[in-house]
């Protein structure tokens, strides 16, 4: 049997590494923590930013944000359409506005409520299109469109969706952006292929120039705003 002296000597020797393990788990766990810390508040971060102006769509063509009325000093200046999509301060859902700066207090100050913005981005020249139509032109069936304003930039729109409507092939003559006030299941075919896009309340989907498609409402009553960018 080994002596008592060496028992111990070897067992404090384990103690110290197992210490050590722990030590050095726990300092990985920490950077780790550190780095997923950073990850996360990185996102919140953003998602903060985002509460105050979250970029929906970003192109060539429009900027969308969907933020609150009051939390808009931090948009970049120009033009836009403004959709209230909760109501708020007088505005009903579905109220759309056209305001000569989206970062201007004039407008917004006293504003409150969910609201989705359309920039409209200044325009390309845009060269003839060999056949497109406006909202409401084409061939459809359980859908009704509304004008709500228009100008030398946009043509804003109420748009409604009835259960079971479809809306036949055609082609957007100009770039429109869709702010959806209810959200719904909607069948979009388009290139041969069909897909289904859910929405929700809030949400906005961007239909290019010259893009062509048909479309069949799959479920519950859909209403949205309609901002058509005119070409110029």
């Amino acid at each position: 049997m080994r002596p008592a002296r060496f028992r111990i000597m070897r067992w404090l020797a384990i103690v110290a590494l197992v210490s050590t393990g722990l030590s050095l788990r726990s300092s990985a766990a920490a950077d780790g923590a550190a780095s997923l810390g950073g990850s996360d508040a990185g996102v919140r971060g953003q998602a903060a930013r985002g509460a105050s102006a979250r970029p929906l769509i970003d192109n060539s063509r429009v900027r969308v944000y969907r933020t609150a009325a009051d939390r808009v000093s931090d948009l970049p200046h120009g033009p836009a359409v403004v959709v209230w999509i909760d109501g708020g301060a007088g505005n009903a859902p579905g109220t759309a506005i056209w305001v000569d700066d989206a970062a201007d207090a004039a407008w917004w100050s006293s504003a409150r409520g969910s609201i989705v913005i359309v920039q409209p981005r200044p325009p390309a020249d845009a060269s003839p299109l060999p056949a497109g139509s406006k909202p409401g032109e084409g061939e459809f069936t359980g859908m009704s469109f509304n004008q709500v304003f228009e100008n030398d930039r946009v043509s804003v729109l109420r748009a409604r969706m009835e259960v079971g409507a479809r809306e036949g092939f055609h082609t957007h003559g100009s770039d429109t952006v869709v702010v959806h006030l209810s959200g719904g299941e909607i069948e979009d075919t388009a290139g041969g292929k069909t897909v289904v896009n859910r929405w929700t309340k809030g949400d906005a989907e961007f239909e290019a120039r010259g893009s062509s498609h048909s479309a069949r409402n799959l479920g519950a009553a859909v209403d949205a705003v309609l901002v058509v960018v005119k070409p110029r």
